[in-house]
């Protein structure tokens, strides 16, 4: 059945993936951002240019909507974000997705030898900062986690969304993925210089960008509410990715384990002093299946590799 869909972001990475994925499924689609970052929709879609972090602008922007049947969230943050979501959509929507993280789990590294299921994080318990400057530019790297759990537990306490926060594995994607995590392990390679790492069996979970549209666009079209992990199979430690980077570009590696365990992501982008893998049983429950890393991963490092040479 065709919905009236609010996708706030969806101009890069696996929002714009969304998008397309939500039109070719003939969907009415609007984008709400600052209208910074162009994209290839043409006619197909609306926009609403906004600042999602400006309260007033939010409220001025979305006055006259009557409402949509859900709202997908790619830039909440932070609970000022939250915050700024359930004053300007409360009663205006009947599906509210928020992108997530794995990393609401990184507080708890070390604490289970098992992967995290959704009850793990215990947003509830969360304490909520909204006098912490959540949109201080400087600060957005060393917020990112408290500011995704701090707006997961706003939104479920506030209650006025119908909420939905989806935990989203780490994600890989090719030439296109602006965060340069997996093209670090390509250069590495490339340049012959050895890897350091912490615990070669500290696996975290991983998505591709088509995995993650997909496990979205599937989510708007159940009913069931709360937080829900997303991964799929063949977790990998950065040592791991280190080695199927070499074994895929044909290239020998160098491995060098460190005496103590550096703090998470110092080392390299997916280097943990413990494991930071999800349990997607709820996900299995509802009626999905994830795929494995396995079919996309190889992929994706040669595509870096192309754009390396």
């Amino acid at each position: 059945m065709r919905k009236n869909i609010l996708v706030i972001g969806g101009t890069r990475y696996f929002g714009k993936l969304l998008v397309q994925r939500l039109l070719q499924a003939g969907h009415c689609v609007t984008i709400a951002t600052r209208g910074r970052t162009s994209d290839p929709f043409g006619n197909r879609i609306a926009r609403i240019r906004v600042d999602r972090q400006n309260e007033a602008a939010m409220r001025a922007a979305f006055a006259n909507v009557a409402g949509y049947d859900i709202i997908y969230d790619q830039l909440c943050y932070s609970p000022v974000d939250a915050a700024i979501s359930a004053r300007v959509f409360a009663g205006k929507v009947k599906r509210y997705i928020m992108s997530s993280t794995i990393d609401v789990y990184r507080p708890l590294l070390g604490s289970q030898d098992a992967p995290f299921a959704e009850a793990a994080a215990r947003v509830l318990a969360q304490p909520i900062d909204t006098s912490y400057p959540w949109h201080d530019a400087r600060l957005a790297c060393e917020s990112y986690v408290m500011g995704k759990l701090q707006a997961e537990a706003y939104l479920y306490r506030d209650g006025t969304l119908p909420v939905v926060t989806v935990r989203i594995g780490h994600v890989l994607a090719g030439a296109e993925d602006f965060t340069g995590r997996l093209a670090h392990y390509v250069d590495l390679v490339r340049q012959q210089a050895p890897l350091r790492y912490s615990n070669a069996a500290a696996a975290s979970s991983f998505m591709s960008m088509q995995s993650v549209s997909d496990f979205l666009l599937w989510t708007g079209a159940q009913d069931f509410k709360g937080p829900v992990n997303a991964a799929c199979d063949g977790a990998l430690s950065a040592f791991d990715l280190y080695q199927r980077v070499g074994m895929a570009l044909d290239e020998p590696v160098k491995t060098i384990p460190v005496q103590n365990a550096a703090p998470a992501g110092q080392l390299s982008p997916f280097d943990f002093p413990s494991q930071l893998m999800v349990d997607t049983g709820r996900a299995t429950r509802l009626g999905y299946r994830f795929g494995h890393s396995d079919e996309w991963l190889d992929t994706l490092i040669r595509r870096h590799d192309l754009a390396y040479v």
